[in-house]
């Protein structure tokens, strides 16, 4: 499906009350664990994306989803740099979810790129990392050229995603989550935002993907893949090759 449907912002206060978060039975994990199959299939694409639109030498950093670290994303980002990116991983470990934390710390490693590169740095981010890119856009819009998210949970946070379940273990509240997720909307998204979703999504609610920021320059996209497939997906690495080099 090389034309995806591209949906506006449609998801309203009152839609969020049926927003269900994904189950994490079995059942549900063992429809994800078929996103591993997006590898071979990937390989099997590795000639035709190789025609994709050519980067012009920008800095971009990849950002891992809640749990996973450089390794994850370094398909995506073997990839990018066979374009002519100035590629780099996120290089904080594991995403273990201390997100205002996460937040401050990229946006400084953002900074200290802007210093060395010509021009800002775009932030493609898979799942939490896509949220935590979001946030230092809105923070830091001098020093960050695009953002491209791959099944990020911008409404609610954890609320809404099969991890739900381990908010008494983490300590986590989720009410309290969601409503500074909210908080933080105060301030405008003023970067041009990329927000790649999937209705197969066995971890994050497709809906809460999908932000009803007013007046922000976000554009969504749905594509045919599950959550952990979004990273390994032939045709969510068209359509980042194609917007960052807009």
């Amino acid at each position: 499906m090389d034309q995806p449907d591209v949906l506006p912002a449609a998801t309203t206060r009152r839609a969020r009350a049926t927003i269900i978060a994904p189950s994490s039975g079995w059942q549900n994990l063992m429809r994800e664990a078929v996103g591993l199959f997006e590898l071979p299939a990937l390989a099997l694409a590795a000639g035709s994306l190789r025609n994709e639109p050519r980067g012009d030498g920008s800095a971009v950093m990849v950002l891992p989803g809640f749990g996973g670290d450089d390794l994850s994303t370094w398909p995506l980002r073997s990839y990018l740099r066979g374009l002519g990116y100035q590629v780099r991983g996120w290089g904080m470990g594991a995403n273990r979810a201390t997100v205002p934390e996460s937040i401050d710390a990229v946006g400084e490693a953002v900074e200290r790129r802007l210093q060395t590169t010509a021009g800002p740095v775009s932030l493609v981010g898979w799942s939490l990392g896509g949220y935590i890119a979001r946030e230092v856009a809105r923070d830091r819009p001098h020093a960050v050229r695009h953002v491209v998210t791959l099944g990020s949970p911008v409404i609610g946070g954890p609320k809404y995603t099969s991890i739900a379940s381990l908010a008494p273990l983490q300590g986590w509240n989720l009410d309290e989550i969601e409503a500074e997720v909210e908080r933080r909307k105060a301030v405008p998204l003023r970067v041009p935002t990329t927000a790649i979703y999937s209705r197969r999504d066995g971890v994050v609610a497709w809906q809460a993907c999908v932000d009803p920021e007013q007046n922000a320059p976000i554009e969504h996209v749905e594509v045919d893949a599950t959550h952990i497939g979004l990273g390994f997906n032939a045709q969510v690495y068209r359509l980042i090759a194609r917007r960052l080099a807009r």
